[in-house]
C-alpha cells in the first residue's frame, strides 16, 4: 500500500519536472532541503489525516482490533515493539496511524510509528505518512521521541525489520529478534518501559512464493535486502471480483494485543549484560503475551514463538 502511494507521489514529482510546472518542483526541492530533518525531529502529524473516513473503511476491511491487557500511564514515555512484521505492517498502520482505535484506549498517550528512513526521500510522500504520525526509525529520531519530559509519548518500532517480512508466511509465528537489541539499549538510555505488541493475523494477509532459507529465491532476496535497505518479498492474495489471485490483501482478521508494560530505570551507559539482561525479560514477557492470547485468535496449543 505504501508502496503504491509511494509511486503515485513520485510519478506526480516526475510529471511536475518535465511539465510547465518544473519550478514547482524546484521549490519543493528547496521546502526538502529545508524540512529534511523533521521526520528525525517529531515530524509533523495531522489530527484531520489521521480521522479520513477512509481509515474507519480500511480497519474495517480486515477487520483490525486494538486489544488492551494493561494500563499504560501518560506519564511514562513507552517503547513498543510490534510483532510481527508482516507483509503489509496493517495492524501498525491501522491502529498506531490512524484515529481513534490507540487514542481511545490509551488516552494522554501519543504513538509514533518509526519506518525506514529511506521513505522520507520520496517527494510529497513524506508528506502524507508524517501526517499519519510516521517518523524515521533512525536513532535520533526514537531518541527525540522517547526524550519527553513530561512523558505521553510512545515509539512503536516493528522489531523484525524488512528481513523478517521473508517470513510472512500463513502460519509462521517466526521472529527476527535474538540479535535486535537496539530497542533494549535505547529504552535503557531514555528510561522508556518497555511493552510487547503481537499481532494475531499479520502474516495471514497474503500468500508468499515458497522461500526457505538457504534456497536460491532466499539469497537472492536477502542480497537484495542488505544492498537496498528494504525487502522484496513475492507475495499475492485476491483479486478485486474473484479470491484466487490479485494483490489486495486476504480479509482475515488481525487483533493487535498491546501487553503489560515492563518499567525500565533509566541508564545512560548500559553494559552489554545489562542490555542482554533486559532483552531476555523482554523475550519472556512476549513469549508469555503470545501464550496467554493465542487460544483466543486460533492458533493450536502445540504452536510456539521461535526467536531466530
Amino acid at each position: 500500500f505504501l508502496s503504491l502511494v509511494a509511486e503515485f507521489c513520485f510519478g506526480f514529482f516526475v510529471i511536475l519536472i518535465l511539465g510547465n510546472f518544473w519550478f514547482l518542483a524546484v521549490l519543493y526541492l528547496l521546502w526538502l532541503y529545508l524540512d529534511w530533518e523533521t521526520p528525525s525531529a517529531g515530524g509533523r502529524r495531522s489530527q484531520w489525516v489521521r480521522g479520513w473516513t477512509v481509515w474507519k473503511y480500511f480497519r474495517e476491511y480486515f477487520p483490525i482490533h486494538l486489544i488492551k491487557t494493561s494500563e499504560l500511564n501518560p506519564n511514562h514515555n513507552y517503547l513498543l515493539g510490534f510483532h510481527p512484521h508482516g507483509v503489509l505492517v496493517a495492524g501498525a498502520f491501522g491502529n498506531f496511524c490512524t484515529d481513534p482505535p490507540f487514542k481511545n484506549l490509551f488516552p494522554g498517550l501519543t504513538p509514533y510509528l518509526h519506518i525506514m528512513p529511506i521513505w522520507f526521500g520520496c517527494p510529497f510522500f513524506r508528506e502524507y505518512i508524517m501526517s499519519a504520525g510516521m517518523v524515521s526509525a533512525s536513532k535520533e529520531s526514537v531518541s527525540h521521541v522517547l526524550n519527553n519530559e513530561g512523558g505521553g509519548h510512545a515509539s512503536v518500532i516493528v522489531i523484525g525489520g524488512a528481513e523478517e517480512s521473508l517470513n510472512a508466511h500463513p502460519g509462521s509465528l517466526t521472529l527476527n529478534i535474538l540479535k535486535r537489541k537496539g530497542f533494549i539499549k535505547m529504552a535503557l538510555k531514555h528510561g522508556a518501559h518497555l511493552v510487547p505488541v503481537f499481532s494475531f493475523g499479520e502474516n495471514e494477509l497474503f500468500k508468499q512464493v515458497a522461500n526457505p532459507k538457504g534456497s536460491w529465491l532466499r539469497n537472492v532476496q536477502e542480497r537484495l535486502q542488505k544492498i537496498m535497505g528494504f525487502a522484496l518479498p513475492l507475495f499475492h492474495a485476491r483479486g478485486v471480483f474473484q479470491y484466487s489471485f490479485g494483490l489486495i490483501p486476504y480479509r482475515q482478521p488481525i487483533h493487535t494485543v498491546v501487553g503489560s508494560p515492563i518499567p525500565v530505570k533509566q541508564n545512560l551507559n548500559p553494559t552489554t549484560e545489562e542490555i542482554d539482561q533486559l532483552h531476555a525479560l523482554y523475550l519472556q514477557k512476549l513469549k508469555k503475551l503470545f501464550e496467554d492470547h493465542k487460544s483466543n485468535y486460533g492458533i493450536p496449543a502445540h504452536k510456539s514463538l521461535i526467536f531466530e
